[in-house]
């Protein structure tokens, strides 16, 4: 397989964090977190990518990667050597992530239960001063859906605050998260969620 053939879109979220979606599956309908190197060790994939100076979380996903980053540089310069990263692993046929991380993985239940603790401690008690939201929808493995309601649906602050907040707020509590994707219909009308689970 050329490498050139691989086609990687980058978006940046802010300016800490970048998502690359890519033509092809990267690690085919599952995602994990790496929320330090350390954690890396042993998956090829995250392990190259922490190898780059500056990034301090990487989060792997079906046909997407989500790169933050400490360092001052521009995006697309650290994104030109993401892209590269990512071309090399996929050329080399490597997994991405190893099986090893998901031996200490909780059950659903038990991240389903840790994230409404969150939601119910820390999230909500904020957001409703905004008069909003937000619920837990479903956990499938490791992935967290959500869905924002009241003053927080359609709002236009909707996706930083579900990047910045929630996420942040999520990960500092129940690191074993990995996507966590907004169900809510907001103004594009798409809804990620409703397809069919794979059990």
């Amino acid at each position: 397989m050329s490498t050139a053939e691989i086609s990687i879109t980058g978006e940046p979220i802010s300016e800490a964090t970048c998502r690359f979606t890519v033509d092809r599956p990267v690690y085919p309908d599952k995602s994990f977190a790496f929320l330090n190197k350390e954690k890396a060790e042993g998956s090829p994939l995250a392990e190259r990518l922490f190898a780059i100076d500056g990034i301090s979380r990487v989060i792997i996903a079906h046909d997407q990667v989500t790169v933050n980053k400490t360092v001052a540089g521009e995006w697309p310069g650290i994104g030109r050597s993401i892209g590269i990263v990512i071309r090399e692993h996929l050329a080399t046929g490597d997994p991405a992530v190893s099986d090893a991380v998901w031996e200490d993985m909780p059950s659903s239940d038990e991240i389903r239960a840790s994230v409404q603790q969150v939601l119910d401690s820390e999230v909500n008690p904020s957001v409703a001063e905004h008069g909003g939201v937000i619920r837990l929808i479903d956990v499938q493995e490791n992935r967290v859906y959500i869905q924002m309601g009241g003053g927080c649906q359609g709002c236009g602050q909707a996706d930083v605050t579900l990047k910045f907040g929630i996420e942040n707020s999520i990960r500092a509590s129940v690191p074993e998260v990995a996507e966590i994707l907004d169900v809510t219909d907001h103004a594009a009308g798409r809804n990620p969620y409703y397809t069919p689970s794979k059990k």
